[in-house]
């Protein structure tokens, strides 16, 4: 017999069973969602870039490296993206690269008193570089600092190429120039650009991403089936041989 004092025990709630039921379910469904992301993303989304970069024509059949105007080896490329010309430039200024100057007598001038002044020029000129017999499409530069002699600069070519939703693929080289000096080649004063390709790739890309103007992103491995080389000013490069490809977001979205 219970004591009067003592106080009733409290009744146990249990978990009706049509409850423990829908929990159980919804974190079977949970689990199956997760791991269809997984399995999407890091299986079937890699393979799918994998095969694309294979079959799709503009990326397959391009050359590895630009040419200069009397034909030698130029720049490598090591980027790509998929979009239209608007998007491709509302990206770089998103991403804080300022289109680059035509080369003109006026534009060489000016970064030629930067240069000496150690001040910056942000839309200073890149030269020409040759892809599909013609001179870059775009070109786009990020100064470092006040010091226009160090630069990270990109080019762009569009091709001739679709991708499976209609949009223009474009390839470039980024490059990075670390100092003034004198072309290896010719002996002309010239930018001497950083061995290091991919670091320059990867910054760009980087860049991209903070602005977050890429929609999706993936590598293309052994793009390069040469690993290295030099540049038409006579500066070597290297890489892991990798082109890294990027699909632009629509920015009306």
């Amino acid at each position: 017999m219970e004591n009067a004092d003592t106080p009733p025990s409290a009744p146990v709630v249990s978990t009706p069973p049509r409850a423990g039921r829908w929990w159980r379910r919804a974190g079977i469904a949970a689990g199956v969602a997760l791991l269809a992301y997984l399995v999407v993303a890091y299986v079937l989304m890699p393979l799918f870039w994998k095969e694309y970069a294979h079959r799709h024509p503009g990326l397959e059949n391009l050359p590895g490296v630009t040419r200069t105007g009397d034909g030698t080896d130029g720049d490598p490329l090591n980027v790509a993206f998929v979009g239209t010309k608007a998007q491709v430039m509302q990206a770089m200024v998103a991403a804080r690269w300022y289109p680059a100057d035509p080369l003109t007598l006026k534009s060489c001038l000016e970064i030629a008193e930067a240069t000496v002044l150690k001040r910056p020029y942000d839309d200073a000129p890149v030269s020409s570089l040759y892809l599909f017999g013609r001179k870059e499409d775009l070109a786009f530069e990020q100064p470092v600092g006040d010091d226009p002699r160090q630069r990270h600069h990109v080019r762009f070519w569009l091709t001739a190429e679709l991708d499976p939703d209609g949009r223009p693929v474009w390839v470039g080289s980024a490059i990075f120039d670390q100092r003034v000096g004198f072309s290896r080649e010719t002996g002309q004063v010239t930018h001497v650009t950083a061995a290091d390709i991919d670091a320059e790739r990867d910054y760009l890309f980087r860049d991209l991403e903070k602005a977050g103007v890429l929609a999706s992103q993936n590598a293309v491995d052994g793009f390069h089936k040469v690993l290295k080389g030099k540049n038409g000013g006579g500066d070597p490069w290297f890489t892991d041989g990798r082109l890294f490809v990027g699909v632009l977001r629509d920015r009306k979205n």
